[in-house]
């Protein structure tokens, strides 16, 4: 594959984060305002963007390596502050939406309720600090 293929993979795994937030906001409104099929719907929807995005991301990163960070001073901090956090919280929350998934599909609401609301937050977060992550090394 061409380093001119590549380019775009940034941009996609930014956009397939942020299409991943946004299906777990509406998710999330849905399931508050009792829509359950349309929160069921909006999670499966941020499931499959987030699956997509990891093989992407991965794909990426076999054929292209890593990216270095250009920045310095506070805003170096900043961003590796973002990273960490970003990077560990992803590889941990992982297993718990698969689990989270697991219980909603076998009908353990009570279960999936519970855990859910450990798992939401932090995959939100994940899904918006990968695009902040974007924007640092490729944007500013």
């Amino acid at each position: 594959m061409s380093a001119m293929d590549l380019t775009l993979f940034p941009s996609i795994n930014a956009s397939l984060n942020a299409l991943s937030a946004v299906f777990l906001l509406l998710g999330y409104s849905h399931i508050r305002a009792g829509r359950q099929e349309a929160h069921k719907k909006s999670m499966l929807a941020a499931c499959t963007t987030s699956l997509l995005f990891l093989a992407c991301y991965l794909y990426y990163h076999f054929h292209h390596g890593s990216t270095r960070y250009q920045g310095q001073g506070l805003m170096r901090t900043v961003y590796f502050t973002i990273l960490i956090s970003h990077t560990i919280l992803a590889v941990v929350v992982f297993p718990f939406i698969l689990r989270t998934l697991y219980l909603a599909l076998r009908g353990r609401f009570e279960n999936h309720r519970r855990l859910a609301r450990f798992v939401f937050p932090v995959w939100v977060y994940v899904a918006v600090t990968g695009v902040v992550i974007y924007w640092m090394l490729y944007r500013m």
